[in-house]
């Protein structure tokens, strides 16, 4: 059931482009709908090559006087919008709510977390300092950041204003120019975002945005102008993007999925882990790269099996505590309708496989248009289920029984993604042992969603399906990916000094010796 609002409370969310909001030039628009009844909140564009293109050419009218600023102007411009948001924080938390189902706890952290990277992009006119050493007799070298010109970012839908945010304020504090390509899912919270951007201090085409699906992406990509791509998103299109930017030689970063496995030891704290996992893989509705996926539970034969299914049963009371809604501390639904049918799908495929179905969502499932789907907990007996093993993107816990440590970590490091781990212990070294031998770019301890804050960059593992391309995506991984470091060396001939400036300097030299010896007698 699909409901729509009148016509003038229907946002339409058009371009953002030089300053000025464009309409498509094909004219066509889709739906965006409100994940927790399916009702039309807005219409967005579907922007076509031509729209790119008045975009990106915008953008790259806009470089030269914008990296012709020092960073510390440009960093002065960020702070003011970095003032922006948080005044403006509880509006662009109730678009977050209303076009991406967040409650409003972690709709109001979508845009702290945000904010933080904005906060460290003021700091890139210390960060950005070159180096100057002399590396041999009268020969110096130093180096500096130059940004690349016209960078592209398109962005997921499952953090509106937070992973447009681990791109934008580092690029253009660099100096860059750029070009976002929101999730027509949610466009609504950076179509406001890039009006903050305007009353900040920007210059027009400095940053520009577009709307749109496939074409607008690839176009994006296969500008000329464009020097490069960050993407976060399913790992499929990560690869698509990523491959599709090596054939053209731009730089380019593209995180893709996960499949993140806690590991929990006999002699883990039982009430912090069980609070912990629960908000690991339900926080967001599961909604996250970063969430639990599978809870593997060691036991190691001698004696701890209470201890865990003590754990196991904390685990479920506490899930089972969460309640549906938008409210603080309620969880929202899943983001539409193609979503939460696959999410139900895996569950189906695991009960037919002969799992053991702990807690059940689906009966959350009604028939009031919202994608509602409650936290679930699947007992595995089999680790070759398709839940055990691949990305769900929902509130679902796969838990599985292990024998040893090595079963562990054979388990995880089987898995094709490389984003996140963590092993829940009381014991420094029962810890250490496991983080230098699980297969993730992004390791906990005792922490189950370890996303690492500035200057701390943010990425999965490279040659795994979450991570494609070039370096991280914030951070100081970011600094590198948006800047060229050039290296300058210089050598100079010894000056020929004209007679009588080495006579000037003799009696300088004199006169400086007469003082002494007069400041000495007075003594």
């Amino acid at each position: 059931m699909t409901t729509t609002m009148s016509e003038k409370d229907i946002t339409i969310v058009n371009n953002y482009i030089n300053g000025e909001i464009i309409p498509p030039a094909g004219g066509d628009y889709l739906d965006v709908q409100d994940p927790s009844n399916s009702s039309v909140i807005g219409r967005v564009a579907l922007s076509t090559s031509d729209d790119v293109d008045r975009a990106v050419r915008a953008a790259h009218a806009a470089f030269p006087s914008w990296s012709a600023l020092t960073t510390k102007a440009r960093a002065g411009i960020m702070l003011s919008f970095h003032s922006l948001v948080k005044s403006h924080a509880a509006e662009l938390a109730s678009l977050i709510v209303m076009e991406n189902g967040k409650n409003m706890t972690e709709a109001l952290a979508d845009v702290a977390k945000g904010n933080e990277t904005v906060e460290y992009a003021c700091s890139l006119p210390q960060l950005m300092q070159g180096r100057i050493d002399a590396v041999s007799t009268d020969v110096t070298c130093r180096d500096r950041r130059d940004p690349l010109g016209v960078v592209v970012s398109i962005v997921p839908f499952n953090f509106p204003f937070m992973v447009p945010h681990w791109t934008l304020p580092i690029a253009l504090v660099s100096g860059n120019t750029v070009v976002l390509k929101p999730s027509e899912k949610v466009p609504l919270t950076m179509y406001r975002v890039v009006k903050l951007f305007e009353m900040a201090g920007f210059p027009k085409g400095v940053i520009n945005l577009v709307n749109g699906t496939k074409e607008s992406v690839t176009s994006l990509i296969d500008h000329p102008l464009c020097r490069a791509v960050t993407f976060v998103g399913s790992s499929p299109i990560a690869k698509f993007v990523s491959d599709r930017c090596r054939a053209l030689d731009k730089r380019c970063t593209a995180l893709g999925g996960a499949k993140n496995h806690l590991i929990a030891l006999p002699d883990c704290d039982v009430e912090s882990t069980a609070s912990d996992v629960v908000v690991s893989y339900a926080g967001c509705a599961g909604q996250r790269c970063m969430a639990a996926s599978v809870l593997l539970l060691v036991d190691d034969g001698k004696g701890t099996d209470a201890q865990q299914k003590t754990l196991l049963r904390r685990v479920i009371e506490k899930a089972s505590e969460i309640e549906r809604g938008t409210e603080p501390g309620k969880m929202g639904p899943v983001i539409d309708g193609h979503s939460l049918n696959k999410i139900v799908g895996y569950i189906e495929r695991s009960e037919r496989w002969g799992a053991e179905i702990l807690l059940d969502g689906r009966s959350w499932i009604g028939d009031d248009g919202g994608n509602w789907i409650g936290p679930t907990i699947i007992l595995h007996h089999d680790r070759s289920d398709s839940a055990m093993n691949e990305e769900v993107f929902g509130p679902v816990l796969s838990v599985y029984r292990v024998g040893s440590w090595q079963e562990a970590i054979d388990i995880e490091n089987s898995n094709p993604f490389g984003n996140a781990a963590a092993i829940y212990t009381t014991n420094g070294g029962h810890a250490e042992w496991f983080v230098k031998r699980v297969r993730a770019s992004m390791l906990g301890i005792n922490v189950g969603i370890p996303v690492p804050r500035e200057p701390f960059s943010f990425g999965g593992l490279y040659g795994t399906k979450s991570k494609y391309g070039d370096m991280d995506i914030t951070g100081d991984g970011a600094i590198e990916f948006f800047t060229n470091r050039i290296k300058i060396t210089s050598k100079w001939p010894a000056p020929c000094v004209p007679e009588y400036v080495v006579g000037l300097a003799k009696k300088q030299k004199m006169d400086t010796v007469v003082d002494h010896a007069n400041f000495a007698g007075t003594m």
